[in-house]
Formats: C-alpha cells, structure tokens, sequence
C-alpha cells in the first residue's frame, strides 16, 4: 500500500513546472484548462442497490470488526523455520473463521492447501458458470509483534477503542478477509448466488514470501480454471495521499515490481590482520556496494504512473493539470524529478538496490578469506531478473565480485486499466466511497496475486479500507489498526463486487 508519498510527489511536479514552464505555455494552458473528468470515469457516484451506501456499511461495521478482534487474537506469525510456528495458532484461526461465517461454510467448498492455506469455492448457478469466474484473495498471517515495542493495546489483543480495531493484521491483511467474508455471508443470507464461480483463495504463508498461494494457482490450473478477474490486497482508499487532490484516492495496483536477492562475494587469502593487503576481500566488496550507490539503474516512468498523475490532475489545481495534461512535454523532466527528490518517487520509477547483510571475518584481528554482501533488489516494470543481473555486473565491473542469484522473480505484467474488469473495480468503489478518484499504480511490494498471472492476465491488488498517513504508517509497524467503519464500507465494496460480477 501507499505509505504517504504525497510531499515527494509534490516536489517532483514542481520541479517539473519549473524546469519546462517557459515552453510551449499557451498550447500546454489550453490543454489544461480545456481538462475535466470523462463521462462514467473514476468515481461517479452510485447507489448500491438496496439501501444507501452509508446506511449499509453502518450496519456491517460493528459486527465486522468484532470478527476481526476475535481473529487479531490468533498469534498467525509463519517462520520458514518451521519448529517456531505455533500451529495451533493457524488451525485455531480455521475453526473461528468456520463459527463465525456459518452461512459461508455451509454454501461454499472449502480445502485446504498446502497444510494450512484456504481454498473456498462459491458455485456460479448460471450458464458457463467457469467462464467469467473471479478470484478474491486475502492473507490470514502477520508479521511478528516485538514485545519490547511501546503498543498502545497489546498486539494480538483486537481491542476496539476510538473508532478503531487495534493490532497486528488490523490492517495487513485480516481486515480484507473479514470485509470478503462479511460481504459474502451477507449475500447468502439474502438469496443471492453469482451466476459465475467465485474462488476464495487466502494465504498462510505471505509475509514469507512463501508457497501456499503459488500452490492455490497450481491447483487451479491443473482443474482448468482461467480466471477472469483476480484481486488481491494492495492499494487503498488514501488520505492525504496527494498534493493539491482533496478527496480520496482509490489507488489499484496493476502490476507490482519484481524481487531479485543477489549475493556479491570477494574472496581473499586470509590472515593476520596486522599485515593487510590492499584492495583485500572487504576492500574489493566495499567499491563494489559503492558503485552500486552512486551509479542507480536508469529511471523511466510506465504508463500506469503517467495515467495515476492524469487523473491526480483532473481532480486538482490548474498547476498540477498544466503537468499532467502535458505530459508530452513534462514527462522526461518529471521522470528526472522524481529520481531525485524522494525515496518513494525514485522507487516508483526505477530498480532500486538495497544491500541489506554483509558478512566478513568472525574475528577483528583476522582477515576475511571471503567477504560477501546480499543486496535486495526492487525490479521495475521493463525489467527481468537475468537483466538486473547484467546490469549489475556492469556497474561493478570486476571479474572478481562473485554474483549469486539467492531468489527472485520478474515484475509481474501490467494487467490493463481500461478494460471490463477495472471499471467494475472502480464502480464497486464508486458505490462505496463515492467521492474517491480511481488510479492505477505500480506497487512496490510483492504480493501473493503474482502468482496467478500465469492463469489470469486481469490481476489487481486493492484493499477497500481508508487510511490517512498515520493509519498507513502502521502497516508492519506499532499500533497497527483499522478504522471500524471502514471495515463496513469494505463490505458494501465486495457486495457490490461480486453483484457486478454476476
């Protein structure tokens, strides 16, 4: 999710402005001013059917985020060493999730996958019911809770205080998972069947970067499923997200960047270390990271950020649209602003590397006989594994850095943004936030929907759960916590959802 790059964002479009402002001003003024938002795009408001929006999340909100303390409680913390995951933990989450969504238990299939991983089936009703069929994913692990961290209410307690739920998972990614199964469970009780099928698929394993999700896609491929939609968690509905944009932004990933571990190694021969060679071991790896430091893989902006910063304008100030409007005349200056003016721009528009662990000697007094280094690198849209790698090496230049790929996959592909698909994204968010703007971006993190672009070609990664700064700063973070009546207005979003999809 988004963690606040609104004041890099504004420094880069004014840096733009003042860089290409004296060219071509009055065809680039015209094109702004003569700007506005297309018929049926990105956030007209509409009624879901039934009650009013407001009126129905109000009636979903409490009793969603009283499932949800009860889940927070459940300690669902992976490890890939497997005699530190306490089990019962995952399977005391399975059993709860089974008493509290009667309806959906008694309706639709369930498996289980790869040890503790969730498969649901809800059977469309209607002709060719696999044809159309949609895939909602959520993850049901959390990232671990340090006990010596100043929690505001315990991490795993759920306590509900302020309008909020309080704990690990509030957020990332429990909160999803009620809001899918509040939605669901409500539909069910009314009548309803989708005509298509709906695969849930919720993971065990995510924030391990781990295989319960890619062994979910398998299955479904092996049984022939071709999914026409998938969605996952991701964006959000962000305050505050912008300069010059007032409402919310309804920000869905399209595609998010690849993940590559590189190891370097040095080796030397050892010794005493009252008698260092030059350009020893350590030496040798040092000008290595720093070539990496000061020579950053080259920038360029895709299209899902150019189409963000469009609709960003249409909503803004006269001054932001003159930009996006013009982006024909800005792009390669903005491109070149938001390289240098913050971390969150700069990691929107290139590979980033981070060298994350370095291992020497195991003695001060003994020279290391091999130095090494695992530098964790972002992989932007454009670029693969093989070419980081390459590129890598050329930065460096030295035969004598050894380069070890550890782990790492491709960016997945952009999933388009003006299809049948996204637009009923965006109508399920127009019926529950109806004064968000809808926008494609590029997510940065990894999320376990990459694995099912080999099966579905329309993969997209969104949480319809508002958050200002503060609340996403949380994520992974103390006090990790979901606003209450979010979690209603998440369940209208899927209501919706799955209606469209029919």
């Amino acid at each position: 999710m988004p963690k606040g790059p609104a004041r890099p964002i504004g420094r880069a479009v004014a840096a733009a402005l003042g860089m290409g402002a004296a060219g071509a001003a009055a065809v680039m003024g015209a094109r702004a001013f003569r700007a506005s938002t297309p018929a049926g795009d990105y956030g007209a408001a509409v009624e879901p059917s039934g009650a009013g929006a407001a009126g129905l999340a109000a009636d979903h909100a409490q009793a969603a985020a009283d499932k949800l303390s009860e889940l927070i409680t459940f300690r669902t913390v992976f490890s890939e060493h497997r005699d530190r995951i306490e089990l019962e933990q995952f399977t005391g989450f399975i059993d709860a999730l089974e008493r509290l969504y009667p309806r959906v238990h008694a309706t639709l299939g369930k498996e289980l996958v790869n040890g503790h991983g969730l498969l649901f089936r809800w059977p469309g009703s209607g002709p060719g019911a696999g044809t159309r069929s949609a895939v909602l994913m959520a993850h049901y692990d959390v990232v671990p809770v340090d006990e010596r961290d100043n929690w505001t209410h315990p991490g795993f307690s759920g306590h509900q205080e302020g309008g909020y739920v309080w704990g690990r998972g509030a957020l990332d990614d429990k909160g999803a998972l009620v809001v899918i199964m509040g939605a669901i469970e409500s539909l069910i009780e009314e009548g309803f069947t989708p005509a298509h099928d709906i695969f849930l698929s919720f993971g065990n394993n995510e924030e391990t970067a781990g295989d319960s999700a890619e062994a979910a896609a398998a299955l479904l491929a092996g049984r022939g499923v071709k999914p026409w939609m998938v969605l996952d968690e991701g964006g959000a509905v962000a305050l505050e997200a912008f300069p010059g944009l007032a409402v919310p932004a309804a920000v869905v990933g399209v595609a998010e960047k690849g993940i590559l571990d590189l190891e370097l190694l040095t080796r030397g021969a050892g010794g005493h270390a009252s008698t260092p060679p030059r350009m020893g071991a350590t030496a040798r790896l040092a000008q290595a990271i720093m070539a990496l430091e000061e020579t950053p893989f080259p920038a360029s902006m895709p299209g899902p950020i150019v189409e963000m910063l469009r609709r960003i304008g249409l909503h803004s100030g006269f001054a932001l649209r003159l930009v996006t409007e013009n982006m024909w005349a800005f792009k390669p200056l903005l491109t070149q602003a938001f390289g240098v003016v913050g971390d969150e721009t700069r990691a929107l528009t290139r590979t980033t590397v981070a060298v994350t662990m370095m291992e020497g000697s195991k003695a001060a007094n003994v020279l290391p006989s091999i130095a090494r280094a695992t530098a964790n690198i972002r992989i932007a849209v454009g670029e693969t594994v093989e070419s980081a790698v390459e590129r890598v090496r050329a930065i460096i230049d030295d035969e004598s850095v050894e380069l070890t790929v550890l782990s790492g996959h491709d960016p997945s592909p952009i999933s388009d943004f003006g299809n049948e698909q996204f637009a009923l994204l965006s109508s399920a968010v127009a019926a529950s936030y109806p004064e968000a703007v809808v926008m494609p971006y590029i997510q940065t993190g990894a999320t376990d929907s990459r694995h099912f672009t080999s099966i579905c070609p329309a993969v997209y990664r969104f949480s319809p759960l508002l958050m200002d700064a503060a609340d996403r700063a949380s994520l992974h973070a103390v006090n990790e916590r979901v606003r209450i009546s979010s979690l209603g207005t998440g369940v209208v979003f899927y209501r919706e959802l799955l209606k469209g999809l029919g």
